[in-house]
This record gives structure tokens, C-alpha cells and sequence, in this order.
């Protein structure tokens, strides 16, 4: 069998598990086999296994086609996805016999999807948790997605099923990179807390946040979804402003500057635009004005902020709607 991708799949293939011989094809190769089959009475087909390829010239990674793509609908003014992690063609032990065959003796099969990421990043999160014991779930976070790579193998930027760069709605923040996420430097920690505002100002109600937080909750006080201490932004233009807070956690005296890309048609202000830490754990606030500075016809922008020291450099991707 030749499996051929739909069009909007583009150059992902997954390699599942088949009852017969079989190989997945990318659509555009698939649209050739199809004209061939169709070019002649006999048409015939081989299949080569040829092994593994080491060495060859890698795009890895590159975010399928099946990867979930922001804006977030339910709360636009948080960028969504945060992270991409690896879920395509995972090898990993399986308890489970395939296609039925209950005398299998197979352990490992290969699978794709979020159920491989999940795991991937969940494990992450967990080593990041045994190293730093005191960081809040938001801090693990921030952590992680603060120091995601944004370039592959190749040092070129990661693109997508077409082949061509990923925006922030795809990618997030990047691909995980745990080694980094261990000593990030800055982190933007929430408690638990500091949601509630969150939740309400998104419209819930008392009885909807109070199931979450799991405890009575009177929505007397709330806050833009935007200013939740996250560590990325999403905005909307005309002008507008938004506050973070950072904490060091990256030595005893750090000095961080700014560094600003501003998406497309963006002009950006930081204050202050220098951060002087001179403990651990100290708490820092900034702010950012994000104002149009042009008559751009599109509809999204992106770009990012980040805060660099001589050992570290902590980024904030910035996702710019214009309405």
C-alpha cells in the first residue's frame, strides 16, 4: 500500500504500524504516483529499505501538521501554544499488541501525536521540579518556555508541514530545551492566587472559579487576562500597556538589559529598560507600551522582548493583533 498525505499535512509523515507492506508518501509525491498509476496499464512499484540515514541534512525540529495551532479562542490575550515539544515518530515501549494480535511479541511500537509530547514535556517538568523544589508549577513554566529553542539542527529557523518558518501560533515559544530550562535566569511566577482575578475578569462566575480554586471565591476584584504575570504577550492595537514581574533566580547580583524585536508595524517601550538584581529571589517589575506605528493591512504581527545578562538571555515572544 502507498499511504499519500492530504494536502494541508504537507511534509509530515508519521511511520504507524500496518497490517500490510507499506510506505506514506508527502502529498506532492503522492500526486506523481497517482498521474504514473494513472499514465499507464502496468504500473509497478518497489519498496527499498535502505536503514536508517545518519548525517543526512536535518530541518528536525519540525512542527506537524497535527501540532495545535494558537490564537486561543477561549482567552485570546494569552499566546497560545505555549510550547512544542517532540511528538512525531516516537519510539517507546508499548504494553499493548498491535492490530489485535494477541501473540505479539513486540514491546516498543512508534507513534505520534500530543500523547508522545505530553510525556516528553511532563517528564520535563518533573526533572525541573526535583532540581528546584521550591518553584511554583508557573515557575517550571516560565522556565521552560523563557529558554525553548527557536532555530533547528541546521541554526535556521524551524518551520512547518509546508517548509516554511513557523509563526508564534505554531511554535509558541519554541522547542523545549531542558539543559537551558534548568537555569534560566529570570522566571515570571504566579501563585495560585493571582489567578482567581484571572478567571473572573474572563467572565466566569463566583461558582465556576470557586470549582477550580476549590475554595469559595467572591469575584469583586479583576484583571485584564493580559496582565496575568505570564511570559509571553498577546495584545491588541490601538496602544496599550501591560506590567510583569520577574524574579532572579540566576545568582546573587544579575544585571539584565533590554532587548527589544518589535513585530511589524510596532513601536514598543520598556520601563526600565536595565534590571539590577542583588539577591536571589528578588522581585523586579517592568512595564511595556506596545503602540501602532504604521497602516499595516494585516492581521497579526510577531516579534519578542528579552532581558540579556553577560551569561543569559531570557525571551518573551510578543504576539500583536491590529483591530
Amino acid at each position: 500500500m502507498i499511504l499519500v498525505n492530504q494536502q494541508s499535512d504537507g511534509f509530515s509523515t508519521t511511520a504507524d504500524a500496518h497490517v500490510l507492506p507499506a510506505t506514506r508518501v508527502i502529498y506532492d509525491v503522492g500526486q506523481d504516483i497517482k498521474a504514473y498509476i494513472n499514465s499507464t496499464t502496468s504500473p509497478t512499484a518497489t519498496i527499498l529499505f535502505k536503514g536508517t540515514v545518519i548525517g543526512d541534512q536535518s530541518l528536525a525540529p519540525i512542527v506537524a501538521s497535527f501540532s495545535s495551532r494558537g490564537p486561543s479562542l477561549a482567552s485570546p490575550r494569552i499566546l497560545k501554544p505555549d510550547i512544542i515539544g517532540p511528538g512525531v515518530n516516537i519510539l517507546a515501549a508499548s504494553p499493548f499488541p498491535l492490530d489485535g494480535d494477541t501473540d505479539s511479541k513486540l514491546t516498543f511500537n512508534l507513534e505520534s501525536g500530543t500523547s508522545m509530547s505530553c510525556p516528553h514535556l511532563s517528564g520535563i517538568a518533573a526533572l525541573l521540579r526535583s532540581a528546584h523544589p521550591h518553584w511554583s508549577p508557573a515557575a517550571i513554566k516560565s522556565a521552560i518556555m523563557t529558554t525553548a529553542d527557536v532555530i533547528n539542527v541546521n541554526g535556521t529557523p524551524i518551520v512547518d508541514q509546508t517548509l516554511t518558518p513557523a509563526d508564534v501560533f505554531a511554535t509558541g515559544a519554541g522547542h523545549v530545551n531542558p539543559s537551558k530550562a534548568n537555569d534560566p535566569g529570570l522566571i515570571y511566577d504566579i501563585a495560585v492566587d493571582d489567578y482567581i482575578p484571572y478567571l473572573c475578569g474572563l467572565g466566569y462566575t463566583n461558582e465556576h472559579v470557586g470549582i477550580i480554586a476549590h475554595k469559595s471565591v467572591n469575584c469583586t476584584t479583576t484583571i485584564p487576562e493580559g496582565q496575568l504575570n505570564y511570559p509571553t504577550f498577546s495584545v491588541t492595537l490601538g496602544s496599550s500597556q501591560t506590567f510583569r514581574t520577574v524574579t532572579n533566580v540566576g545568582g546573587l547580583v544579575s544585571y539584565y538589559k533590554v532587548k527589544i524585536i518589535a513585530p511589524e508595524g510596532v513601536s514598543i517601550r520598556v520601563k526600565p529598560n536595565k534590571l539590577l538584581f542583588t539577591r536571589m529571589n528578588q522581585k523586579l517589575s517592568y512595564s511595556v507600551t506596545f503602540s501602532n506605528n504604521s497602516n499595516l493591512t494585516s492581521t497579526f504581527s510577531q516579534g519578542y522582548l528579552q532581558w540579556v545578562s553577560t551569561k543569559r538571555t531570557v525571551r518573551s515572544f510578543i504576539s500583536v493583533e491590529f483591530v
